[in-house]
């Protein structure tokens, strides 16, 4: 590998030269800059970001931990995240915990050593981490958590009211005529889960019936499954609509009632929750509880880099945003 000294020996001019090239062009003339360039290319060139970075006596790092990549929900958050790093000229770091506790605390350890800029992180377990995300603070690194909730001012967060979110889907169920509502999700454990739960039990009036269906994880696999248990009901049993607790339960629910010949709305009415773009685009266009996702994201990077860049001046501030309720074909038709 060539060295900075290699390029500014090749174009004649001083180590200090290359690097005003390379990070202040401007402060550079033209001619000498062109000289610089066709150097670094010449010889192949790449500088070390690390060093640069050691140099500096600060990463240009910032390192994410998502609950579940496999839900289209979290690479839209991501986006908003790099839009707001990229202004910065900073690097995302993106790891997947699986919701697996063990995981995310091998990639809280990993962080620790590292030393990123700072952490977003959606945490498997809202209120457990705290003592672990805490050893991050103290080694000056901020955290901020993302689709979660900090509770007690305990850091940065960046949340979605879940409970109106419920609420919402409930409210259109209800004026669409539904009065035998299901609920598919969970495990209860996750707040988001519960919290969805409550707001759709908190719309249902008196004679209303709400049954749950507890599912292990939010997948289009656990979603058919969800499909089948109605389906298999006698239609006197069955309930007339299901709120799922996101989009890929809905989107499973969908293709098992496609699958046996069923209606939807007019058998079984569907709205899940996030409005990923597969909601949209399904053979039936899928109702949704739509969640803000880029703007969580690039929300949480800036107050990342806010308590990062102005540690002694920044306060600690809870984000929550508004759902908003998209209508669409899935649940359109008057219930019976």
């Amino acid at each position: 590998m060539s060295s900075i000294k290699e390029v500014a020996r090749l174009a004649g001019v001083s180590v200090g030269t290359v690097s005003n090239v390379l990070n202040r062009p401007d402060l550079v003339a033209p001619d000498t800059r062109r000289r610089v360039q066709a150097a670094i290319e010449r010889l192949g060139y790449v500088r070390n970001g690390s060093a640069r970075q050691l140099r500096a006596g600060r990463s240009r790092t910032i390192g994410v931990v998502a609950l579940d990549l496999g839900n289209p929900f979290f690479i839209d958050v991501l986006r908003g995240v790099e839009t707001a790093a990229q202004q910065s000229d900073l690097t995302v770091m993106v790891f997947n915990s699986n919701k697996d506790a063990s995981r995310e605390a091998g990639l809280l350890d990993t962080f620790e050593e590292q030393r990123p800029l700072g952490v977003l992180i959606t945490p498997v377990n809202d209120s457990g981490e705290e003592e672990r995300l805490g050893r991050l603070v103290a080694r000056g690194i901020p955290v901020v958590r993302f689709d979660s909730s900090a509770g007690h001012g305990n850091g940065c967060s960046v949340a979605v009211d879940d409970v109106l979110g419920g609420r919402l889907a409930g409210n259109h169920l209800r004026a669409a005529g539904h009065r035998h509502i299901a609920f598919a999700g969970g495990p209860f454990t996750v707040r988001q889960v519960r919290e969805r739960r409550d707001g759709l039990a908190a719309a249902l009036g008196p004679g209303d019936t709400l049954t749950e269906i507890p599912l292990p994880d939010l997948t289009v696999a656990t979603g058919r499954t969800v499909g089948q248990e109605i389906a298999a009901r006698p239609p006197a049993d069955r309930p007339t609509a299901v709120f799922c607790a996101n989009d890929l339960v809905a989107i499973g629910v969908l293709q098992e009632m496609t699958l046996r010949g069923l209606k939807v709305p007019d058998d079984l009415a569907i709205i899940g929750y996030d409005d990923i773009d597969f909601a949209a685009a399904a053979a039936v266009p899928l109702s949704s509880v739509r969640q803000p996702r880029e703007q969580i994201g690039r929300t949480a990077a800036m107050l990342l880099l806010e308590e990062a860049n102005r540690p002694g001046e920044h306060e600690h501030r809870q984000v929550i945003f508004q759902p908003d309720l998209m209508a669409r074909a899935s649940t359109s038709a008057t219930a019976r």
